[in-house]
């Protein structure tokens, strides 16, 4: 029976539990009546109602029930006592029935309860309200009948009705969580997904709680029928007729320690079921999205670029793609251990299930990381590709401004020095070159080692593949074409400078051929003087003479054999001749002058040697003839005169051997000679004078003698001229 149900009788308060108690500790009931027609109906049912309410020991301790009769009549009176026997015969110990002032008669009533005291169970008394306290302490009693014990009829009833929800609600939240608890350690949480429905109870738990305590906190503060347990400075008991007779206190209490279990049981498993619905979510967005948007991205980015720029940049997209990534890593890590934690406290049937959802999510997240990793590796390899075609591309273009170039070089250490330049960078063409194959392999390599399922998901592997591959090796090819023509340019412009070296060389050598021939011509001139002091002499001194102008013919032929190849070589240079045009001159210049100077020479020493010969012939006979000493004397004034004669240049210049003693040195063996033929000649006239011509003797050797004369006289002449020459020189 619930309040709820008989809310309007409850409200009539035909009948009320003050909290008051008797002597006896048994509970008050009071029926005020009142003059309009009490309906018994009514009034039994709330009897029913009020006594269901205490407890069996409570009951066992009788009723003492309170009949206020005073606006009412006698058999209204009547009929409520006798219906007491019916409805509470047991529990009740004693009637008081409250008489009005001005009662009925005394006699008929009293013989009335007296007579059927035996037929009713229980003692009926009449008693004036101011006389009640005989019975009841005043305490115990409402201030109707002069007590202190307050009773707030409806507070009783609002609480009443609070208590009843609050018992109807926790009970049910109680059976239903007991259901959704006890039922979720018997099955698997994740097998049916329409579960979910089964974890919403039919209260809030919270809504519940909240009663309950507020409830509890105002069973505690005060007694449950609004009571304070006494009043109007009568002291009192402390009863607690909540606690010890209506039991509301502790019930509730109980209730609350029962929900308050339940619900945390309750909680824990909300708690386990979201997290696994929001793993099993998470986990799903993470494939979904690195098996859709993210494998999408990748799928687009397979270019490889076709400069250094270009590769720059997909390097940053792609780093704008790891970035994307590598959020949901790590989302896959804080999933990954959830579902270890999970793991290490789920059944067995769970655990499998969370094994293999956590090995699909392991694979799908290592395919993507493997993806990622190889693109940033072909991306890593097409930067130092591109770098390498970007930097052999400058170099080559600077060997070609170098080949381009008009080579105009001083001399031939600048052409050397520029020859060296070029062979360096054409080495360092060739290095970057190799350096091109080995990144382009490398890179071809990278792209070509894609694992099976990065090309099987892509769209069109083998055409954008195949587009990249084409690219690198025209690149290389074009690289290695512009290489090839650059080092066929190297090779004429090797030869050329190799040329314009050999022709440096030829000038320089020339020049020095000219000089060596001018020294061989100032050494014929200023040395070689001497005529020898006999014909062995002489004649040694004619075959030196010979192999000195034989050096310089040949130091004149190479001097000329250079000349004419630096013609040769500045035609194939197409250029001017540079200093050909004055060696050429002055190699003939002097080539001429040493001619005419060795000619001379020549002729000196063959004048000398017959004289020299001649002479010693004549000189070892005994008998010689005076022509022959007139041919020796008149060779060797030939000789002598020839001495004194300066050589003739073409050009009209005149030079002479050596300087003048040098020369007189020379001429003093003739004249030696000459005085001994002379000597000869004297020596035969004598004979002749013996032989008896004295006077033509004496005339010859007057002649001689004057001859003699002559000669010494022009010898000093000669000396002295040559004395006024020298130090006019």
């Amino acid at each position: 029976m619930e309040a709820t149900t008989m809310l309007p009788v409850l409200k009539k308060k035909l009948a009320f539990l003050s909290g008051g108690k008797d002597r006896r500790s048994g509970l008050i009931l009071t029926i005020p009546l009142n003059s309009d027609q009490t309906s018994m109906e009514e009034l039994s049912a709330t009897l029913d109602y009020l006594l269901s309410i205490p407890s069996e020991k409570c009951k066992a301790r009788g009723f003492t029930v309170i009949v206020d009769g005073r606006k009412s009549q006698w058999n209204i009176v009547k009929t409520v006592v006798l219906m007491l026997q019916n409805v509470i015969p047991a529990e009740v110990s004693l009637v008081c029935v409250v008489k009005p002032d001005e009662f009925w008669d005394k006699k008929v009533t009293h013989f009335c309860f007296w007579k059927e005291k035996d037929r009713l169970g229980f003692e009926v008394i009449l008693v004036s309200a101011n006389k009640l306290t005989r019975y009841i302490e005043p305490c115990q009693l409402t201030d109707d009948f002069g007590g202190s014990l307050e009773y707030d009829h409806n507070d009783w009833l609002n609480k009443r009705l609070v208590f009843e929800k609050f018992t109807k609600e926790s009970t049910s939240l109680l059976d239903e969580l007991s259901i959704i608890n006890d039922g979720d350690n018997s099955s698997s949480v994740d097998k049916d997904k329409s579960a979910d429905c089964a974890l919403l109870p039919s209260f809030d738990p919270e809504t519940v709680l909240q009663t309950g305590h507020e409830l509890l906190s105002e069973l505690q503060q005060r007694r449950f029928n609004g009571s304070e347990g006494g009043g109007g400075g009568q002291a009192g008991p402390a009863w607690c007729p909540m606690e010890e007779e209506l039991l509301a206190q502790p019930q509730v209490m109980k209730l609350l320690d029962s929900l308050r279990e339940q619900y945390t049981r309750y909680q824990e498993l909300c708690r386990q079921r979201n997290k696994r619905t929001q793993l099993d979510e998470i986990h799903a967005k993470v494939v979904t999205w690195l098996q859709g948007p993210g494998s999408e991205l990748l799928k687009t980015q397979q270019a490889i670029g076709d400069s250094m720029r270009a590769a720059q940049t997909l390097q940053q997209k792609h780093e704008e793609i790891e970035s994307q990534h590598s959020e949901w890593f790590a989302v896959y890590v804080e999933l990954n251990q959830q579902i270890a934690a999970l793991l290490s406290a789920g059944e067995e049937e769970e655990v499998a299930e969370l094994k293999a959802l956590q090995q699909q999510l392991s694979d799908v997240c290592y395919t993507q990381a493997a993806q990622l990793e190889t693109r940033q590796n072909v991306l890593q390899a097409a930067q130092g590709f591109h770098s390498s075609t970007q930097e052999l591309s400058q170099q080559l273009d600077s060997l070609l401004g170098m080949l381009c170039a008009d080579v105009a070089p001083a001399d031939g250490a600048s052409i050397q020095q520029n020859l060296k330049l070029l062979e360096e960078k054409l080495h360092t063409v060739e290095a970057g070159l190799t350096s091109l194959r080995q990144k382009g392999g490398l890179l071809l390599e990278q792209m070509c080692s894609q694992p099976s399922w990065s090309l099987k998901e892509t769209e069109s592997p083998a055409g954008e593949q195949q587009d990249n591959v084409q690219h690198i090796q025209a690149v290389m090819e074009e690289m290695q074409l512009r290489k090839q023509r650059c080092e066929d340019m190297v090779d004429v412009r090797r030869l050329k400078m190799l040329q314009m070296v050999q022709l440096f060389k030829c000038e320089e050598d020339a020049l020095q051929a000219v000089e060596w021939l001018s020294e061989l011509l100032d050494a014929l001139l200023k040395t070689h003087v001497r005529l020898g002091d006999d014909s062995q002499e002489t004649r040694t001194m004619l075959d030196k003479h010979r192999k000195f102008v034989d050096v310089a013919q040949s130091t004149y032929d190479y001097g000329r054999q250079l000349l004419q190849a630096t013609v040769v070589l500045c035609q194939s240079l197409r250029c001017t001749t540079r200093s050909s045009g004055d060696t050429l001159p002055r190699l003939n210049r002097v080539w001429k002058q040493f001619s005419v100077s060795a000619d001379e020479r020549q002729q000196r020493l063959d004048l000398a040697l017959n004289f020299y010969t001649t002479a010693e012939r004549v000189l070892q006979h005994e008998h010689v003839d005076v022509e022959s000493l007139n041919e020796i004397d008149s060779s060797g004034k030939i000789l002598l005169d020839r001495l004194a004669l300066p050589v003739i240049f073409p050009d009209g210049s005149e030079q002479f051997f050596g300087s003048p003693s040098e020369t007189a040195a020379a001429a003093e063996g003739v004249r030696e000679r000459l005085l001994l033929v002379e000597e000869r000649r004297l020596q035969l006239q004598e004979v002749t004078l013996h032989n008896g011509e004295d006077k033509e003797e004496e005339e010859v050797l007057n002649g001689q003698e004057g001859r003699l004369d002559v000669i010494g006289e022009e010898t000093s002449e000669k000396e002295e001229q040559d004395e006024e020459k020298e130090e006019a020189g």
